[in-house]
């Protein structure tokens, strides 16, 4: 009993810091429909301001925690609120998710610019003092913790439910119009709830940096705890936040005193919140349509089949001569390129074409890899094999949340990616723990592609035929079919298409494709293990896929060289390494609003230079021209039609695309 109630105290003490990080993630989502993934980077940075307020400038530790949770969090919240989550609420649930995910990428590159890695230890409160209960000592600190965890339930408690500034919270998600005919200011109040979240994460950094230290990752996403808490309030439930906080805490500390350390279950005691978190989306209730006021937003061109086979050709000539004049280490790098944009290409069609987020699609290419290697057939057959197998994966994975959509299905996704991370890749029967496995180079038709230039060049191959076959399901009856359930999941319903097992298609065909990547990886590298594929890696390819356009092929290549060459200049530069993170990190919460991207911005400049480079070649071009046919105004694209008289493009339905923005009530 002595070392079930010790554990057990060690357990609320957890779950009580889990609590604070968890209500300030829900009082920020029930008053602007946001949901911060960078809730727990938030409170990463504000722990290492905290440290530094009291190791480095040396300020008494109640004035430095008076100044990060009264000033530094509340004006973070505050800013954050009013230039960068701004109106995300009212949009598509990918949009916020791809922003959020942008702040922590980026919060983690300048935490680690302004404090360089280097050990760090913040001591608990009150060190020195402790009350003895039998066998078990209490520290002041387990006892803050669990208190200010009490105080805070109860504050939000009374504040959302008992005050009139808790009610115009309430209010601004609900009806912001009908607030301001009331006399409400709901920007003023998203900016409150900010403040008081962002106060929160900050706390509950501070009180488990004690025992987890200052580490950028760590109390990062230790926030996945803090997800699976305030999932089973239905991130609207404070006493349910606060049970599930507390629960969870209680379980991981039994789960240390009496799971065994070797075997099955030692890869269980790292998972536990991840297993919760995909336990309580699993048994979510069904996801509801979305109504109200539709907006609509020029999506990228698709270009025809004779235009992608000739930009195909090119490409292949490019790499061709590139790898051949290429150092032996700079070909490895455009492989390792090509893989990455073919897992790009595969959220190209989740998230681009789908408007579905995954946050594991590292993991599948993973998967992919996995079974290439265990297979053991270095084949076309043994590659085909593998991407049928990370399809299977993706169907398995879509198919307990098939009833959900949006931020449910993109948490599942994330809890997903932990537990192959943790559990499987790291178990005996996979890559073992820091375990590599060897694989050998494709052979095709019986030869096998020993050189690195010639398999390279085949790499670069295989990332045009998915693209050509991308841009095909694209332009036919599928691709239609998945624009307008992206758009108007709602206008679909009404017309009796079964979106679910669509959505469960889709998943394992974007799975395949990241497979068939991981597959093709395994082989140029010679050798993977389970660090190939840490699930952190999804995020950043969810990023550069989107700061270069998750809507284009396009995107996809360039946002595959530009992670390749992510840790090649972070090596060239290690003091600027948190620099560039912070880059991609805040580039993707400009851009997330825009899933067009870069590319696009590209298109729209060549097509810009054309018409200005051009117009004289035109208007010759046209004197030529028989009477009655007129050339099209430079730079545009070539699938358009135009009114014969004004040389103006009309809208084709097969070429221009909308993304609906939902407003209304669910």
């Amino acid at each position: 009993m002595g070392s079930l109630f010790a554990f057990t105290l060690l357990g609320l003490f957890t779950g009580a810091a889990y609590a604070i990080m968890a209500s300030g993630l829900v009082l920020t989502y029930t008053t602007t429909r946001v949901f911060n993934i960078a809730h727990g980077a938030f409170g990463m940075v504000l722990a290492y301001t905290f440290w530094d307020f009291t190791q480095r400038q040396g300020l008494p530790t109640l004035l430095s925690l008076l100044l990060v949770l009264g000033v530094v969090a509340p004006a973070i919240g505050w800013f954050v609120q009013r230039f960068v989550t701004r109106g995300l609420g009212e949009g598509p649930v990918s949009v916020a998710l791809v922003v959020t995910v942008g702040l922590l990428v980026g919060l983690i590159g300048l935490a680690q610019q302004i404090w360089p890695p280097e050990p760090r230890v913040l001591l608990p409160f009150y060190p020195e003092t402790g009350w003895q209960m039998g066998d078990t000592y209490i520290t002041a600190h387990h006892l803050i913790t669990i208190l200010c965890s009490i105080v805070v339930a109860g504050g939000l408690y009374v504040l959302l439910n008992r005050t009139r500034i808790g009610t115009a919270m309430r209010a601004s998600v609900d009806n912001p119009e009908l607030l301001k005919l009331f006399g409400g200011k709901p920007d003023t109040v998203a900016a409150l709830s900010w403040a008081v979240g962002m106060s929160l994460a900050a706390l509950g950094g501070i009180l488990l940096t004690p025992v987890v230290n200052l580490d950028y990752y760590a109390l990062t996403l230790l926030v996945i705890n803090a997800y699976a808490a305030a999932m089973l309030g239905r991130l609207k439930s404070l006493p349910l936040t606060f049970a599930g906080a507390m629960t969870l805490g209680i379980l991981e500390s039994w789960a240390v005193a009496y799971l065994p350390t070797d075997g099955f279950w030692s890869t269980v005691r790292p998972v536990i919140p991840a297993l919760f978190l995909f336990a309580i989306v699993v048994a979510m209730p069904q996801a509801q349509l979305r109504i109200g006021q539709v907006k609509g937003i020029v999506a990228a061109p698709v270009p025809g089949l004779g235009k992608s086979v000739g930009w195909g050709a090119a490409l292949l000539l490019f790499a061709l001569l590139v790898i051949n004049v290429a150092a032996p280490n700079q070909v490895l790098l455009i492989g390792t390129a090509a893989t990455y944009a073919m897992v790009m290409l595969s959220l190209v069609l989740l998230t681009g074409y789908g408007g579905h987020v995954s946050l594991a699609q590292f993991t599948f290419a993973g998967v992919g890899a996995l079974a290439y290697a265990k297979l053991d057939e270095p084949n076309l057959l043994g590659l085909a094999l593998s991407a049928l197998i990370a399809a299977g994966v993706g169907a398995l994975v879509a198919l307990p949340v098939l009833r959900l959509t949006g931020l449910y299905l993109a948490l599942s996704t994330m809890a997903f990616a932990v537990l192959m991370d943790k559990m499987i890749f790291q178990a005996e029967f996979a890559f073992k723990f820091n375990g590599t496995l060897q694989t050998e180079r494709l052979s095709v038709l019986g030869f096998q592609i020993a050189e690195d230039t010639s398999y390279v060049w085949f790499m670069v191959l295989a990332f045009v035929l998915l693209a050509l076959l991308v841009l095909v399901l694209r332009r036919g009856a599928l691709g239609r079919l998945l624009i307008a359930m992206r758009d108007s999941p709602s206008a679909c319903g009404t017309l009796g298409l079964d979106m679910r097992w669509f959505r469960v298609g889709l998943f394992a065909l974007s799975a395949g494709i990241a497979g068939l990547a991981g597959g093709l990886f395994a082989g140029l590298r010679g050798s993977v293990g389970a660090a190939d594929f840490l699930y952190f890696q999804s995020l950043l390819v969810l990023l550069l896929a989107v700061v270069f356009g998750v809507t284009s092929v396009t995107g996809a290549l360039l946002g595959g060289t530009a992670l390749m060459l992510l840790p090649e200049w972070q090596a060239s530069a290690p003091e600027l390494a948190g620099l560039l993170f912070a880059i991609l990190g805040f580039g993707a919460v400009l851009l997330g609003r825009d899933p067009n991207g870069l590319a696009n911005h590209m298109f729209k400049g060549s097509r810009w230079g054309w018409a200005r480079l051009a117009p004289s070649f035109d208007e010759k071009l046209g004197a030529l021209l028989p009477r009655g046919i007129r050339r099209p105004r430079a730079g545009l694209d070539e699938n358009d039609r135009y009114d014969e008289d004004k040389l103006v493009p009309i809208a084709d339905p097969a070429d221009v695309e909308t993304t609906m923005v939902i407003k209304g009530v669910r």
